[in-house]
């Protein structure tokens, strides 16, 4: 069989083309350090704010410079919020599956939502272990809402660093461009809220940056052994 070797660099996984995989393979020496450290991060902020009740000195300086805001701000950050709601979350992450699949990208459209869902999961699951309280009784860290943005901006950083065949500084700056925005705007409106500490959407943050690549690995593992027994 014979044709363009470009093309077997695409997203196509079709015919005896690669499959592509849910974590690019040279990314994964990269996003298996940011998750080592995020994964520290993630345990060294648990423990200072297990069983608190109040932000940190920078949690208050930029809740009073946020909170000052008015309309429209309020407004936008209420639909911002919204997107990572079960409301917003499914129709987005529908599109986002969509996409990927048309492209031919199978392993990210399932990446997209195991990744999303594993965020989900482990915000969930820390809440009650960490036990720090906003607004007399919610719990607060780490932020799910700015886990789910940041998981699904990370999976499509992933899509576009497999179809840009680029160098590692400008993947890191490429990704960066994608996640950080997203996760921001995400950590904004959660605190515009006052849903969240700032702290908290740090801590949703960076349990993203652990779920997605271990799930995309995971995906990786699972669906080339599987394509490995089928033949």
């Amino acid at each position: 069989m014979t044709g363009d070797p470009s093309g077997a660099r695409g997203c196509a996984e079709s015919g005896d083309a690669r499959p592509v995989p849910a974590l690019p393979e040279r990314a994964r020496v990269l996003m298996a350090i940011v998750a080592t450290l995020a994964a520290i991060a993630v345990t060294v902020l648990g423990v200072a704010f297990a069983g608190t009740d109040t932000g940190t000195a920078f949690d208050t300086s930029v809740q009073s410079g946020l909170w000052r805001l008015g309309s429209p701000w309020r407004e936008i950050g209420r639909i911002v919020d919204v997107t990572a709601e079960p409301v917003g979350i499914v129709p987005v992450l529908a599109c986002v599956m969509l996409v990927l699949r048309a492209l031919g990208h199978r392993r990210g459209a399932v990446l997209a939502l195991a990744g999303t869902a594993a965020s989900v999961a482990v915000t969930t699951a820390l809440k009650p272990v960490v036990g720090r309280d906003i607004n007399n009784g919610f719990l607060a860290f780490p932020s799910g809402h700015t886990a789910t943005a940041t998981s699904i901006a990370l999976v499509c950083a992933l899509a576009v660093l497999h179809r840009h065949r680029v160098g590692p500084v400008t993947g890191v700056l490429l990704a960066a461009a994608i996640v950080i925005p997203a996760a921001v705007a995400m950590g904004w409106a959660q605190v515009l809220e006052n849903s969240h500490y700032p702290t908290d959407t740090v801590g949703g943050f960076c349990v993203a940056l652990v779920m997605v690549p271990l799930t995309g690995r995971l995906i990786d593992v699972v669906a080339d052994r599987w394509a490995g027994h089928e033949h």
